[in-house]
């Protein structure tokens, strides 16, 4: 996995505008890059008409006083349907921007694809003591053609964890943004707001792998039942049949 720390407000001044207005920028970072440097940049997305494991990232946003407000591990897939027909792009980490804003009670994780190849937002909330995902939003740019591909999902409460705890994935999570744009996290572990020393906190399984894991357990017990129930039946109508034997002599 690969490792990204970014401190909030800083930036591209016109990728991180189109995040969220509410996240304020500077003029610093890719604004500043001479012509032969901007050339280097990265291409746009190029959608692929198959699906593949997205690389996971571990990207880390910190507050002005150099804290870590959020931590996020994960792998990113686009996958963009036209006329009934998907394509896909994964999110490459090493041409991704980490900005955001840190807040006592909203933090915004913003992921920017250089190139203005699009965005992912995740908008964390606290409530008391529970911290969940509020909006999911996000945007692809394609290189060929001009055709954008925004898509959000918002008035939410995904994944909701106790403070100081972390949500761990191992399942895919699909969120279906748009028409044409769904995004896919596999796989996943965040925690937001309260961080010890930067690192994860005790694990919570989230409710995906919960049910993977209950329901083998459920067939089981459900096997096992239904087979005790055949062998107490039988039983019963051999006793049955013995003792209708005993009336008759």
């Amino acid at each position: 996995t690969l490792d990204f720390t970014a401190l909030p407000f800083t930036g591209n001044s016109l990728m991180t505008a189109a995040l969220d207005p509410t996240i304020i920028t500077t003029e610093s970072g890719l604004n500043n890059l001479k012509p032969t440097e901007q050339a280097n940049l990265p291409q746009r997305p190029v959608l692929q008409p198959n699906e593949t494991v997205p690389v996971t990232g571990n990207y880390v946003l910190k507050d002005p006083a150099g804290m870590p407000c959020i931590k996020v591990s994960m792998g990113v897939e686009y996958i963009v349907i036209e006329k009934k027909k998907s394509s896909y792009f994964n999110v490459d980490p090493t041409t991704t921007q980490t900005t955001g804003r840190c807040g006592e009670k909203e933090a915004v994780l913003s992921l920017a694809i250089l190139g203005e190849g699009g965005y992912l937002n995740l908008t964390f909330e606290k409530e008391g003591n529970l911290t969940y995902v509020s909006k999911i939003r996000a945007n692809l740019a394609p290189g060929k053609g001009i055709k954008n591909y925004p898509g959000v999902i918002e008035h939410e409460k995904l994944f909701p964890t106790a403070a100081g705890r972390s949500l761990k994935c191992y399942s895919q999570t699909e969120f279906h943004l748009s028409e044409n744009l769904r995004v896919k996290i596999v796989p996943l572990q965040f925690q937001a707001f309260k961080l010890t020393n930067g690192k994860f906190g005790k694990e919570v399984e989230c409710r995906a792998d919960f049910i993977k894991k209950i329901i083998p357990i459920i067939l089981g017990a459900t096997a096992v039942g239904l087979f005790l129930i055949a062998v107490l039946t039988f039983l019963i109508i051999r006793d049955h049949r013995r003792q209708a034997g005993y009336d008759r002599i």
